[in-house]
């Protein structure tokens, strides 16, 4: 696995909320991308994206515990390839991670699945056809 985070991605409440406190107060550059579900933050090496909280529980498989054991944040490893999606998936899994959710084609056009490491945290391997975040 290259040593590289490509996105972190909040589950947020209020999604326009989030936006605006992050775009507009903080100052972070909203990258232009046509959806109403999601946002995206271009950052130095990485991407921070926000999206409703209960749509990245579900995009993930688990139930949406607000206040249980998921934190409502994942991170993001992206490849080059669909191949390189197992690849990573069957390494983490080797090391002791769990297998979240097989990759799969995904409803945004590209291929992807979630590890949970053994602290817990949920991580996406995907591939993504129309930009290169490897």
């Amino acid at each position: 696995m290259k040593p590289k985070i490509s996105i972190i991605t909040l589950g947020v409440d209020d999604l326009a909320r989030a936006t605006r406190f992050y775009r507009d107060g903080m100052g972070l550059p909203q990258h232009d991308f046509d959806s109403n579900d999601i946002t995206f933050f271009s950052l130095e090496g990485s991407w921070l994206a926000l999206y409703p909280r209960e749509k990245l529980a579900e995009d993930i498989g688990i139930a949406d515990t607000a206040t249980g054991t998921w934190s409502g944040m994942t991170l993001a490893h992206n490849v080059a390839s669909k191949e390189d999606v197992d690849a990573v998936l069957k390494q983490a899994v080797s090391a002791g991670a769990t297998l979240a959710k097989p990759a799969q084609e995904v409803f945004w056009g590209g291929y992807s699945g979630y590890f949970r490491d053994t602290e817990g945290y949920y991580w996406e391997v995907a591939y993504n056809p129309f930009e290169d975040l490897s």
